[in-house]
């Protein structure tokens, strides 16, 4: 099938094309916005019948809320209803610019820059990205299977005096277990410590026991071998061993490399209390990076659909 041909400058893909308005226009982000949550069958975000009508200002145009009705169940709603974009002032323009530069940039964007590129505050770009991340996280059980790398690393400053190199464990830095299905998704997750029991148990849950296991010699997977069909295989980075046949974690170490370029580049510092969700954005670029940017949008903002993520979480008092 031959490619179709674009105008130079212009993407095939019609996501890509329509950013630059949705990212300069409420009007045109609300569109976009409504395009790829609904597409030609808008439906009610509370009953989900599609009996449903945008409402009308008296010039005959969108209401200055771009509000919906649904004649079922008498609702009025928007296309913020029912996502992380619920209940916030940000305008929409803002939100589409946000998730364009998740999506798009390999190492992630920092707040200063979204700050920077769309006029809002720190603190609620800060507030913006991390319900976009949010949302990005995948909540299901994610399962791994075939051949799959595990490892851990450590995510922390560097040292503050020149000498002072210790890596990794018996410093402050926050351990991170990462497992790789070669050619496939990765799983990453902030642990709080590397023993045998967090680390199997984190294995059992997300690698299918029908998987091979490639590690390297660390104590903590002894014995896991034997609960998966394909066997575990170590290799010995202690004496300079990083590939012997089918065995390496090369995989691992390249998501890793990924993640702390992004903490020390992008970043810079990133709190304990927040790392999950970053890690979360981390794992939905790698986990999509076989698609167009424009494509990857569509899922990011169809993964916003159904989360919320409060400033706290509600208080519950019994009588």
């Amino acid at each position: 099938m031959a490619k179709k041909q674009t105008k130079a400058g212009e993407s095939e893909n019609q996501v890509v094309r329509d950013v630059p308005m949705a990212c300069a226009d409420e009007a045109s982000a609300v569109a976009f916005l409504e395009n790829l949550r609904w597409g030609d069958c808008p439906c009610c975000a509370e009953c989900g019948s599609v009996d449903v009508y945008p409402m009308k200002d008296r010039a005959g145009g969108r209401e200055k809320n771009y509000r919906w009705r649904c004649r079922d169940c008498s609702t009025r709603y928007t296309v913020r209803t029912g996502t992380v974009m619920a209940e916030t002032r940000i305008p929409l323009r803002c939100w589409c610019h946000a998730f364009w530069r998740v999506c798009s940039s390999k190492k992630g964007v920092s707040a200063k820059q979204i700050e920077r590129e769309t006029g809002i505050s720190y603190k609620t770009a800060l507030f913006l990205l991390h319900r976009i991340r949010f949302a990005l996280a995948d909540m299901e059980n994610v399962r791994l299977s075939g051949t799959v790398e595990c490892d851990e690393t450590y995510i922390g400053g560097k040292p503050r005096f020149k000498g002072n190199n210790k890596r990794g464990r018996g410093t402050k830095k926050t351990p991170v277990f990462g497992m790789v299905e070669r050619g496939g998704r990765v799983h990453t997750r902030v642990v709080p410590d590397v023993t045998a029991k967090t680390l199997k148990s984190a294995i059992r849950e997300v690698v299918d026991n029908q998987s091979a296991i490639m590690t390297d010699e660390m104590s903590s997977y002894r014995g896991i071998g034997a609960e998966f069909a394909g066997g575990h295989q170590v290799v010995t980075h202690s004496a300079k061993e990083y590939v012997r046949g089918d065995a390496h974690t090369n995989t691992a170490e390249g998501v890793f490399s990924i993640i702390k370029r992004g903490m020390y580049g992008v970043y810079h510092s990133v709190s304990k209390r927040h790392l999950h969700r970053y890690l979360a954005e981390f794992d939905f670029r790698y986990n999509t990076r076989k698609i167009h940017d424009g494509e990857r949008v569509r899922r990011a903002v169809e993964s916003a659909v159904g989360k919320r993520l409060m400033y706290r979480e509600p208080e519950y008092q019994t009588a």
